[in-house]
């Protein structure tokens, strides 16, 4: 490992204290996992309870402390980007006219985002931290220390795009949505057709939120995406988002199945494209895994450049700005998920994934028993 995975644990833990001491007991307790906890593996980008503690139930200092936290996971564009993401809950709540509230209080609310430690966060332990709400999904693993893990990494935005005053727009996550498209457009000859793969994008995310990924994986309905059942009022509103949305997009069953996940890559392979190309393929990857601190962004980079040349890239539906579409990169340990299809193409999820190391990694459990860790807080 680098010097930035134990620099940046050695932050983390004295973040992550900093938080805990400035909490309650009921507080720590709704915060604090035990580190085995299978809840550790359970991750949501919906507008459900994502579990931990959330910053409704916190002071403003302590706010101050959970975004602390948060920064020493992430690069200045990435904390700005989350950020940004979190405050846009008041912009979504105006688009749908203030109406949804998913039997809450209030449906779109920035307070409703939570944070959640697993573990203890001590100088050379093995421990975990999680921050989510509607369309943010954080996940930081330190093992002996270091950084194992920053996967899942989820961002996303709703709406994609809206006005500012003046000429430009406000869009979150716009390079992550032009670069691939760019890249999409740059295609030539048989590249096309080993590229796109349907000429219309899956209504979500194919590996959804999945603690792990199979092979032959694909969205799941809406109403399942939540942490438990709603009642049959809002579960059958959910529903008919979905039937509404999978009829807007007019994928036949075999579109549908040709994007299921596969652990062989599919589309075009990094080795078939251009060396401009492969530049691009780059820098959609930066909008991804630079989400991270850059120190740790870099040792991910050096990961990747061992199967640099087996990358392979997907796309379905429109190549037209303010149209539904989705990529997927996948090559060695890497999988990034990308779907713009709801809201007529204005409603983006994005994901970056370590297929052998989310969450730690298998061999964790392991390796935290062999050492004998302990608890000192459970939920």
């Amino acid at each position: 490992m680098t010097n930035a995975a134990r620099s940046v644990a050695t932050l983390m833990a004295g973040c992550a204290n900093d938080l805990l001491a400035a909490l309650s007991a009921e507080q720590v307790d709704a915060a604090s996992w035990p580190f085995l906890d299978d809840e550790r593996r359970v991750w949501f980008y919906t507008p459900t309870d994502h579990g931990g503690l959330p910053l409704s139930e916190m002071t403003s200092k302590q706010h101050r402390l959970v975004w602390r936290l948060v920064a020493s996971g992430l690069s200045e564009a990435g904390f700005n980007a989350t950020a940004v993401v979190v405050g846009q809950e008041n912009v979504l709540d105006r688009v749908e006219d203030f109406g949804i509230d998913f039997g809450r209080e209030r449906g779109r609310d920035p307070l409703l985002y939570w944070i959640a430690i697993f573990g203890d966060p001590v100088a050379d332990g093995t421990w975990s931290w999680r921050f989510g709400g509607h369309h943010v999904s954080l996940h930081f693993t330190v093992v002996d220390g270091e950084v194992r893990s920053s996967t899942p990494c989820f961002l996303g935005a709703d709406p994609a795009s809206v006005p500012l005053l003046g000429p430009h727009l406000h869009r979150p996550l716009g390079a992550v949505e032009d670069l691939g498209r760019e890249l999409a457009r740059s295609l030539e000859g048989t590249q096309v057709s080993a590229a796109i793969l349907s000429s219309a994008p899956p209504p979500d995310l194919v590996g959804v939120n999945r603690t792990a990924l199979s092979d032959g994986d694909m969205s799941l309905p809406l109403p399942l995406l939540w942490r438990g059942r709603f009642e049959a009022e809002i579960d059958s509103m959910l529903s008919d988002m979905q039937r509404n949305l999978e009829q807007s997009l007019g994928g036949t069953a075999d579109e549908l199945a040709r994007l299921a996940i596969s652990m062989t890559p599919k589309g075009l392979r990094s080795a078939d494209m251009s060396t401009a190309q492969n530049e691009l393929l780059h820098q959609v990857l930066q909008t991804y895994i630079g989400r991270i601190d850059d120190g740790l962004a870099d040792e991910q980079f050096a990961r990747v450049a061992d199967y640099a040349d087996d990358l392979h890239f997907l796309w379905a539906g429109s190549l037209e700005p303010g149209e539904p579409h989705y990529y997927r990169i996948q090559g060695g340990d890497l999988f990034v998920e990308y779907d713009n299809a709801q809201r007529g193409g204005n409603h983006m999820h994005t994901v970056w994934r370590d297929l052998r190391n989310d969450f730690g990694g298998d061999p964790l459990a392991d390796h935290y028993l062999a050492n004998g860790s302990h608890h000192q807080h459970h939920h």
